[in-house]
This record gives C-alpha cells, structure tokens and sequence, in this order.
C-alpha cells in the first residue's frame, strides 16, 4: 500500500507518474501494490494504471447534505476500490470506524483499518475488515520501522487475526523503507506493509522494485 499523503511529489500529474512506477514494479514483480492518492487524484490515477486505487479516507454517511464529507458512493464512482480508514493522520472514533467499515461494504469498497496501538488492533478485529494495519504514529516519517521497533505487536495482530473468524489481512506500517523492513514484518506474519514517506525518495522505483521482490522472497520462503 502506497499512500501518497498529501505530498508535493505525489500530487496532481505527479500521482499519475508515481501510480505509474507502481504498476511497473506490479508487473515486474506480480507483487499487488495498491496507491492511495488524494480525493482529487483518485479519478486520473484510476483512468491511468490497472492496479487497485484506495481513498485515504471515507465518511460513513449517505448521500445527502453534508458539505465537505467524503461520500463511499463517491469515491467508488471516482474508480476507487478500497479505502483506508483511521489513519493515524486521519484518526477516528471506534463507533466511526465501525460505521465506516459498514458503509465501505454496504457499497463495495474494500477496508483498510489502521490501528495505533495493540489494543486498538484488538478492537479492530471484531469489526471485520478486509484489512488491519499496524502503524504506531511515533514511528511514521521515521527511519525505524514497525517491524524492528514493535516485532512483538505485529505477532499479536497476526495471533488475533488467525483466533478471529475473519480473513483480515495484517499489514505493517509505520516507517518502512527498506527491503529489510519488509522481510522481517513478513517472518512476523504479516502479508502487506504500508508505504508512505519513501515515496519521497530519489530512487523511488528502484527501492519499491527491492521492497516488492523481498516480499515476493519471503512470501515463497513461506
């Protein structure tokens, strides 16, 4: 998962381009890469690559007054597929995360629910999403990643995961930038990880090309 955030280099005719070099890596890799673009970005970037678009957030309302809002409908019609909620940039109520994950599923939108801390994860759970990221918000923008800071959460998410009737993906994030950082959360359990401020970076593509190959080797290691 590539959320694109709000940065310079990831707007307009730049989300295209970056959307680009991750369909490239996808290709090379059979690696899924999901782009989490801004609202605006959501329509051209879906128009320009084949692989799946998310919103960065959504409102769980109904079409109707609410000014500002980010409706599911919306968002689904603009090509989005999924849609990450309760990001640690975004954060939310549990009650909201709930209706949110409702409302995604009432239209058929994918769900991406992201969780600070253990306990959030737990409750996460029970609330059946398509997929549950991990990603301490002390440790996003930074060079330490989740996988080597909070091994032990990640192992917690996936043992809750495997003890729940549902079939949630985990996913890590939280400063991973390297091929590294992928391939220990993977050993941990996980199946995805969430990209954000590596994005920035000028090898971009070569890095993500390194990130989507050691999740490729370990995922058949497994």
């Amino acid at each position: 998962m590539l959320n694109f955030k709000t940065f310079k280099e990831t707007t307009g005719k730049n989300a295209v381009k970056v959307a680009k070099i991750a369909e490239k890596v996808y290709e090379e890799t059979d690696v899924c890469i999901i782009v989490a673009p801004q609202f605006v970005d959501i329509f051209r970037v879906a128009q320009e690559v084949s692989i799946p678009v998310f919103a960065q957030h959504i409102d769980p309302i109904t079409p109707g007054p609410h000014t500002g809002h980010v409706l599911p409908e919306a968002v689904k019609e603009a090509g989005a597929v999924g849609a990450i909620i309760n990001h640690s940039e975004r954060e939310i109520t549990i009650t909201t995360i709930h209706k949110a994950v409702e409302r995604a599923r009432e239209v058929g939108l994918l769900s991406l629910i992201c969780c600070s801390t253990d306990p959030i994860c737990a409750a996460s759970v029970s609330l059946g999403p398509d997929m549950l990221a991990l990603e301490p918000p002390e440790l996003i923008g930074t060079p330490m990643s989740v996988s080597r800071a909070r091994p032990q959460s990640i192992v917690r998410l996936v043992e809750t995961i495997k003890n729940s009737h549902y079939q949630i993906i985990p996913v890590c994030g939280a400063g991973v930038r390297t091929r590294e950082d992928v391939k220990i959360a993977f050993k941990l359990g996980a199946q995805g990880v969430m990209i954000g401020s590596a994005i920035k970076s000028k090898d971009f593509q070569q890095k993500l090309m390194e990130m989507a190959e050691a999740a490729a080797e370990v995922s058949y290691e497994g």
